[in-house]
């Protein structure tokens, strides 16, 4: 097992980011990437995504992403950076190298195994494999009967394989919300968006200035402001649309942040694609027959295909023995640049309104000066 003084895993956004300032410090250190190349996560997502950060706000230390990308990064675009990126700092990245399990050794070192077999033992391990690691289908009754097509968001590239048909959409984040109007534009024969829990909307930008900024400048306040400031702005700027069957949230933007992590769906699309009857909001899917999709409404829908923007979970558990250092959705109790346990850092777990790539910036600098200065 070759000794390391920090293993980092995960060769995304999150582990080249420390991996660079650590590099940068004089400190060993090596990423493991389960994938071939970095940016693996990003690599599989759906083709017409971009950023909904801006570039000026989403560049990693020391190393801005080029201007030429635009303000909204496409996804190949954000691929390229991280590869520069991780060539710029000579980060070492190892590829298809897929970690099973890491555990603490009695000499208080970390031992990183891998699943052909081989490990790493470690005075420090960084984990940044990212809360969006494992794609979750619910376990909906009579899924398996159902002879449709059914597929995970994270295996949706193009609308192309569903031109001419029946489309059901599972879930209205952003991801969701974009699926639907990729397919309503790419030629599905109808577009249909299942809504469990009604979506804050915000404008992506308005007259030039883009929610992010707004996220940044308003996402600390506490819930008691937050929640009234956000509805007014969002009453403000998005129709409502509860006549095209989408009603109003009822929960408030920051109570909904701090509960479970969410962010606001950013209008790229879906407002105009359901006042305009592209895409159809619909209830939340309640169960498969063979041939149906029943709502919560009670209505059945006899759908071709159902894409499930349903999330994902981090895979963390997975990994650890220690069940105490994660909450019960599987994120780490203690994260965002501090040790969760001594030698322990975990990173990319935070979701704030502020954009993930900036709070990762951010929080690979403070790991970072903790891992140097011992």
């Amino acid at each position: 097992m070759v000794m390391r003084n920090v293993v980092v895993v995960g060769a995304g956004a999150a582990g080249l980011a420390v991996a660079a300032r650590l590099t940068a410090r004089g400190v060993d250190c090596v990423v493991l990437e389960r994938g071939p190349g970095v940016a693996t996560s990003w690599r599989g997502r759906y083709d017409r995504l971009r950023l909904h950060t801006t570039r000026r706000l989403s560049g990693l230390p020391g190393f801005p992403i080029p201007r030429e990308y635009g303000r909204w990064v496409r996804r190949d675009d954000l691929v390229s950076y991280l590869e520069a990126y991780a060539r710029r700092f000579d980060v070492d990245v190892r590829t298809g190298q897929e970690v099973k399990r890491i555990e603490r050794s009695a000499d208080g070192s970390w031992s990183v195994r891998l699943t052909d077999g081989s490990g790493h033992a470690a005075g420090t391990v960084v984990v940044a494999t990212g809360y969006l690691h494992t794609p979750v289908v619910p376990d909906w009754p009579g899924r398996d009967a159902w002879r449709g097509t059914l597929v995970h968001s994270a295996e949706y590239r193009d609308a192309e394989p569903f031109r001419g048909m029946d489309v059901l959409v599972a879930g209205v984040g952003n991801s969701g919300a974009e699926i639907a109007g990729d397919l309503a534009a790419g030629g599905a024969s109808s577009v249909s968006l299942a809504i469990r829990t009604p979506p804050h909307i915000v404008p992506r930008a308005t007259a030039g200035w883009p929610a992010q900024l707004s996220g940044i400048l308003f996402g600390r306040l506490p819930a008691r402001i937050l929640d009234p400031l956000a509805a007014a702005s969002a009453r403000a700027a998005i129709p409502d649309l509860r006549r095209y069957g989408l009603e109003r949230p009822t929960d408030g933007l920051g109570t909904r942040l701090r509960a479970s992590r969410y962010v606001p769906v950013q209008d790229v699309g879906i407002v105009r694609d359901v006042m305009t009857g592209r895409v159809r909001p619909v209830a939340a899917v309640r169960g498969f027959t063979e041939t149906g999709v029943h709502l919560a409404d009670g209505r059945t829908l006899r759908p071709d295909a159902v894409v499930a923007a349903t999330g994902y979970g981090t895979g963390l558990r997975d990994l650890f023995d220690d069940a105490a250092l994660f909450d019960e959705t599987g994120v780490p109790h203690v994260h965002a640049g501090r040790p969760a346990r001594p030698g322990l850092f975990f990173i990319g777990y935070d979701v704030t309104l502020g954009g993930l790539l900036r709070k990762v910036a951010i929080e690979s600098r403070q790991v970072a000066r903790r891992i140097a200065a011992g």
